[in-house]
């Protein structure tokens, strides 16, 4: 019998949310768990551990956020004179269509909209949502999964770990800033600590990888991730199955950063 591997991108439509605050709950001393809930999540679309929305945000002082407009093709720029919408991309951690609950999990970096926002969300506080704009589809039946995450992508990692079959080989790296960052997950991970040293790149061209097909997630750090990406090429790994993506870039304030691995 022939295996087929093909990754299937699956296309969503799109419609803004607004959602309220439910609880916040902390996971690490650095990352907060943000359950937002409301009637508008009806018929919200979840296909993949690394679909990811866009959160947009109040300006300070106000209640609600400045939401988008959207045409034909996607977001449309605000008439001139019109407040900015602010927003960042999360990824989704848990969706609980019955309960019209979802997770997302925000990194207290001590910067930004979203980190500023989410260390002082109240119950009942407001933001809105949009996506996600589609779901990148893995079949389970690799012989293997390497997965690797930081911070930015623990919430996907854990996902991933999550939806993968009970009987799937999986190497996975999470890199985190210190011990008391680790957090629990479906299944085994190797925990990498900065404090000590340790990095997403020294494990994974350290890693041995197994025989047969393949398929690699990993996300983070854009830069960081490079050096990856060369060693995992040269190996002549199957490019259709190795995504690489970088959530963020360091020194870079950017509203809406995905490098993936088509350089």
């Amino acid at each position: 019998m022939i295996t087929t591997r093909e990754v299937e991108l699956v296309w969503h439509d799109l419609t803004p949310r607004l959602l309220e605050v439910v609880r916040t709950e902390a996971v690490s001393p650095r990352m907060l768990r943000v359950t937002l809930g409301g009637e508008q999540l009806d018929g919200f679309r979840y296909g993949a551990p690394d679909d990811h929305v866009k959160v947009f945000f109040p300006e300070p002082g106000a209640e609600l956020p400045v939401m988008p407009t959207l045409g034909e093709e996607g977001l449309e720029p605000p008439p001139p004179g019109s407040p900015l919408p602010t927003f960042r991309d999360y990824t989704i951690r848990y969706l609980r269509p019955e309960q019209r609950e979802l997770d997302i999990d925000f990194a207290l970096h001590g910067h930004g909209p979203g980190a500023t926002w989410a260390a002082n969300a109240q119950p009942g506080d407001r933001v809105g949502i949009l996506g996600p704009r589609g779901s990148t589809v893995v079949p389970l039946t690799f012989d293997w999964y390497l997965l690797g995450a930081d911070e930015t992508a623990l919430p996907a990692l854990g996902a991933w770990l999550e939806q993968l079959p009970a009987h799937a080989r999986v190497l996975a790296f999470a890199e985190v800033a210190a011990a008391a960052e680790e957090q629990p997950l479906a299944r085994p991970a190797t925990w990498l600590h900065r404090d000590r040293g340790q990095s997403l790149r020294e494990a994974i061209v350290a890693a041995e990888l197994p025989e047969g097909d393949g398929y690699v997630w990993i996300a983070g750090e854009a830069t960081g991730l490079k050096p990856i990406r060369r060693h995992l090429r040269a190996k002549g790994l199957n490019r259709n199955w190795l995504e690489i993506d970088g959530y963020w870039k360091r020194g870079v304030v950017n509203l809406d950063h995905h490098e993936d691995d088509h350089e």
